[in-house]
């Protein structure tokens, strides 16, 4: 799925889209970065509630297509200026992770 278009499925606020006709080929929801650095899936959208500088840093290492941040939660500023220079595509939804997903899954 397109980001410009999973963005619209989610009523998400765009963050940062340095190209919006990047593709999600899947999806993965997690918190412990650790976790996420190992199991999230190349080019996949990852759902998270996490919202420091250190999710910049694990979206880069894992190649993910985009970082939603979910549940209302807002981003730091400096996760926000960090993505920006990385072009590090980033969402906020106020959608709970399980209807981020749903909304995701059902738009495919």
């Amino acid at each position: 799925m397109k980001l410009a278009e999973l963005a619209k499925i989610l009523n998400a606020k765009i963050v940062n889209l340095p190209d919006p006709d990047a593709e999600a080929e899947s999806g993965y929801c997690g918190d412990f970065l650790s976790f996420v650095m190992q199991r999230a899936p190349e080019k996949s959208a990852w759902f998270t509630v996490m919202t420091n500088v250190n999710v910049a840093a694990v979206a880069s290492l894992t190649e993910v297509a985009v970082v939603v941040v979910c549940e209302g939660s807002k981003c730091d500023a400096a996760l926000i200026d960090r993505v920006r220079t990385q072009n590090i595509a980033l969402f906020e939804t106020d959608l709970d992770i399980f209807g981020a997903v749903k909304a995701y899954v059902n738009g495919r």
